[in-house]
């Protein structure tokens, strides 16, 4: 005799699914559209916030395994798909066109390990199935032309815009695409942060989910100026384990919070260094520095990468680690802090700007 599975007894089993990657139960988080139950038939939707291509699977035979365990289901169908919204910025900066987040990749101090983070974390976002952008932001060291391996320069199809070069599938933009690579930019700060802006609003940027900024050392004039005009969903930090780099990553964490720009995370660089020959691992730059600034701060702590030559090997050849090496220990973890920033930016505020109708008043 068959048993008529009712839809309160899936919604229930649905609360008690909880999605790996966020820890909430994909009821509550609002992820289930579309649910139809029928003579043991069980079809929906899961709609996620975040790219997670590498997820898919594993997130539907989630689904697959408990419902199974109820009585009289026959079939279950279950449709995976991500919705990256826009997110809110810093109040009375101008939207970007074609950008739905900017993320900006920042440290208090050079020699972290900043940019080539942030093309790896780029890199990482493209491959869960993100449409993603790189801005150098850089302008007196642009190092993302030779960390992507691209070389000529831009187009320019329309007037007073540029289209973005391509490297490893991501669209890129960087004043090192428009000078010769010996060349030094002996600009002072008006004409770097006019230089900036020209390059991120005169750039046509094509539909990006996610543009990461790599931002330029530091906490002063040209980096503050930046924060108040690039309309920035949430902000990384980088930082070492070293005391030195940490109290310089304080005041990059506290200049952005003055400008209202929310603190997605820190990530810990250069953390460990093990042996190649040996297996001996050390802490060279100290040990938790930055798990305690992020307790301090009340702030996420977004995962920790090791001291590895691979990592600067593979970058410099203009292949970094996430596509030279896509399954490997390394490129999950950068893999595992990109999904983090994804998932933390899906949870601030959406922009309902585009929701609300424009007024005009006409003399009549």
């Amino acid at each position: 005799m068959d048993v008529a599975v009712s839809n309160e007894a899936v919604q229930l089993m649905l609360k008690n699914i909880i999605d790996p990657n966020t820890s909430v139960d994909f009821v509550t988080a609002k992820a289930i559209k579309n649910l139809h139950v029928s003579d043991g038939d069980i079809s929906f939707d899961v709609i996620l916030g975040y790219p997670a291509k590498s997820q898919i699977d594993s997130i539907r035979k989630l689904f697959i395994t408990a419902l199974r365990d109820l009585p009289g289901i026959k079939n279950v169908s279950v449709n995976i798909r991500t919705e990256i919204a826009s997110h809110t910025v810093q109040r009375g900066v101008k939207l970007l066109p074609g950008v739905k987040n900017i993320i900006a990749i920042a440290s208090g101090k050079g020699g972290v390990g900043k940019s080539t983070t942030a093309v790896n974390l780029a890199l990482a976002l493209s491959a869960e199935g993100a449409n993603v952008g790189l801005l150098d932001a850089d302008i007196y060291g642009p190092s993302q032309p030779m960390m992507l391996g691209i070389t000529g320069r831009p187009e320019s199809i329309e007037e007073n815009t540029i289209e973005p070069m391509e490297g490893h599938g991501l669209q890129a933009s960087s004043i090192g695409f428009l000078i010769e690579e010996d060349s030094p930019m002996v600009w002072r700060g008006p004409m770097v942060t006019s230089a900036l802006e020209q390059l991120l609003r005169q750039t046509r940027w094509r539909d990006l989910d996610y543009l990461i900024v790599d931002m330029p050392p530091g906490t002063g004039d040209i980096q503050l100026t930046l924060s108040q005009k690039v309309p920035v969903t949430g902000s990384v930090i980088i930082t070492t384990p070293q005391d030195i780099a940490l109290l310089d990553a304080r005041k990059g964490l506290k200049m952005f919070e003055k400008v209202g720009i929310p603190i997605i995370g820190i990530i810990e660089n250069m953390s460990t260094y093990v042996c190649p020959n040996c297996g001996h691992e050390e802490h060279i730059f100290g040990q938790g520095g930055g798990q305690k600034m992020c307790e301090d701060y009340g702030v996420p702590f977004l995962g920790s990468l090791p001291l590895n030559l691979s990592i600067r090997e593979q970058t410099d050849s203009g292949y970094p680690t996430v596509v030279a090496d896509p399954d490997g220990a390394i490129s999950a973890i950068y893999k595992t802090i990109a999904r983090r920033i994804a998932i933390h930016v899906a949870g601030l505020s959406k922009d309902m700007s585009s929701k609300f109708p424009n007024i005009v008043v006409q003399n009549t």
